[in-house]
């Protein structure tokens, strides 16, 4: 895999039921709170601290009671999560099912297994079942894991991604209000409105892939004149794409961020903007999928 553009995780909807159940408190009344200046204020069913390996979060989690193993959050990919096939010859998981996986471009059939429970800082749900897959091999030693949280994990409350703070939080006694300006609605997860200097488009928002921005060849015609360059293929999960890479100068606007003379990477196959981790790594995200609402709170 090329160090420069490992695995990018695009992952379609999710092919399995994300009911679970959970010891975590019940549900109480939401409130609205000035998110991007603290959380402070709010009840949080979990805290804890990540690392950022090769651009990804990384945390720890306890699998089946046993660990602790070295997880990704990865909001591009759909479903409760992922097991690596490592992790699963070593709790010696069952395989329960198969499914269909799809990173945007191909489809590839899959392995399904079945987590008894996974806690993160101390919150736990039960009977996930996953895909398990050999994600480990394709990465460096340093940034080997031995699975993915996906989405779905978070669907009954508000993911808290504060990278300047490198912690990850879970509330469900909090709402993002509409009127922020650094609030925006999405529709399919987790596309976002995104500007490019005059022009309005919509991105695909995910921690899981290490670039700045990666988008299609007709958009870059669309928002740049510039000279490309050509650059090392893009390894997806099931696929590999050609790429070139470019410098844009913007500026990109969604949510509070803006940022301009961003380097791209340009594929004819790639089938939508992409967001990655290389420029959300600035910035406070906050994601409710029960309102459908994201914040990305402007840095400082």
């Amino acid at each position: 895999m090329p160090k420069s553009l490992p695995k990018v995780l695009l992952l379609a909807t999710s092919l399995f039921a994300a009911a679970t159940t959970t010891t975590a408190c019940a549900h109480t009344a939401a409130k609205a709170v000035d998110v991007c200046r603290a959380d402070a204020d709010v009840d949080l069913l979990f805290k804890v601290p990540f690392r950022v390996v090769d651009g990804r979060i990384y945390v720890d989690v306890v699998v089946n009671k046993k660990g602790p193993f070295t997880f990704a959050i990865d909001t591009g990919a759909s479903g409760l999560g992922r097991s690596d096939a490592s992790l699963t010859k070593a709790l010696a998981l069952p395989i329960t099912n198969n499914g269909l996986s799809s990173d945007g471009v191909a489809t590839a059939k899959v392995d399904m297994t079945r987590f008894d429970s996974i806690e993160i800082g101390g919150f736990r749900r039960e009977n996930l079942e996953v895909i398990t897959r050999d994600y480990s091999s394709r990465m460096s030693a340093e940034a080997a894991i031995s699975g993915i949280i996906g989405r779905d994990f978070f669907a009954d409350g508000v993911l808290i991604i504060d990278y300047p703070a490198k912690t990850l939080s879970f509330s469900r006694s909090m709402d993002l209000s509409a009127d922020n300006a650094q609030v925006v609605a999405y529709e399919r997860p987790f596309r976002i409105p995104v500007s490019i200097g005059a022009v309005v488009t919509e991105g695909n928002m995910d921690t899981g892939a290490n670039v700045e921005f990666v988008m299609p060849k007709s958009l870059f015609d669309k928002v740049a004149a510039g000279p490309v360059q050509a650059a090392e293929n893009a390894t997806l999960t099931n696929s590999s794409l050609e790429t070139q890479s470019a410098k844009v100068p913007g500026p990109f606007r969604f949510g509070g961020a803006e940022v301009s003379d961003v380097n791209v990477r340009i594929s004819d196959r790639f089938p939508e903007l992409l967001v990655g981790a290389r420029v959300l790594q600035h910035h406070k995200i906050l994601i409710d999928q029960r309102s459908k609402r994201i914040a990305i709170c402007r840095p400082g």
